[in-house]
């Protein structure tokens, strides 16, 4: 039978390792060959935040592409170089996405930052190398894999919990193994990352993955941290982790299509997103209201 995160919570050591076995048993492929790859991933990622921190090139639409340089060389009145360098990040990832850099699906394109954000984000923060990186970035995968029995990862199918909830999911189950958390904290932190995007609809104005993606990926890659820290504490998700993505699977099926990645509802038809997709396309936005 296919894991499930039940499974991974009883787990005796690193979660990670079981999704590994697994990943093993269903392809035939060397341990090596798989770790190999992520680490090629990560490299993939780093170079994408290191990139994404220099520049201030417009993305393809121009409405994002300096926001995450601006915020990296900001002051910090918070004195919270964590979660500064976190957002930072993540939204380097995004506007390189945008900008038709190379990224790393993680999940998906539109939610590619957050994962990079929070674990390289952390690992810097607490100057941990890279290669400690690489079995926490495998259990980010699975937690993905499982999700994705459930609902297809993507806005058109299920709003941006899927893709934002997924990769806050991955993100902070991965961050939780990384800081020497036990296969259960790691689980629930992806279950109480999980539900807490729980009804959040894509919404991207003009459909191009700039606003709110880039953002959002700031924010939930924080969420992130957050879902980590409460589970490294010792707290977890009341409701039981699979039913939080059996909950998700609903909601999405619920969400009317204007709230799905079409453009017909939400900020993509505020009075802004109508003027500025006239502006790029020379026709108006096709808003549910319109």
């Amino acid at each position: 039978m296919p894991l499930s995160l039940a499974d991974l919570t009883r787990v005796k050591g690193p979660a990670s390792e079981a999704v590994l076995k697994e990943e093993l048993e269903e392809t035939g492929l060397e341990r090596g060959f798989v770790l190999g790859v992520m680490k090629d991933r990560l490299k993939v990622m780093r170079e994408a935040i290191e990139r994404g921190l220099k520049s201030d090139a417009p993305s393809v639409a121009g409405m994002v592409g300096w926001n995450a340089k601006t915020l990296w060389e900001a002051a910090d009145p918070l004195e919270a170089p964590l979660l500064k360098r976190v957002q930072a990040y993540a939204m380097a990832v995004n506007e390189e996405n945008a900008r038709m850099g190379r990224i790393v699906a993680a999940p998906t394109a539109g939610s590619a930052g957050t994962v990079p954000g929070a674990l390289f984000g952390v690992a810097d923060h607490l100057g941990l190398p890279d290669e400690k990186l690489v079995m926490p970035l495998v259990l980010a995968a699975g937690v993905a894999k499982i999700i994705s029995r459930q609902v297809y990862i993507a806005g058109a199918t299920g709003g941006c919990q899927a893709e934002i909830g997924a990769s806050a999911a991955m993100a902070a189950a991965a961050v939780t193994e990384l800081l020497g958390g036990s296969a259960e904290a790691s689980v629930h932190a992806a279950a109480l990352a999980l539900q807490n995007t729980l009804g959040l609809v894509c919404d991207p104005v003009g459909g191009y993955v700039e606003v709110p993606c880039v953002m959002r990926n700031g924010f939930f890659s924080v969420h992130a941290v957050s879902a980590a820290q409460q589970a490294l504490a010792g707290i977890r998700s009341f409701i039981p982790p699979d039913e939080v993505v059996l909950a998700l699977a609903k909601i999405g099926r619920l969400l009317p299509p204007e709230l799905k990645e079409t453009g017909k509802g939400g900020l993509a038809c505020t009075p802004t997103a109508r003027r500025v997709v006239a502006e790029l396309r020379g026709e108006e936005a096709e808003c549910e209201d319109s």
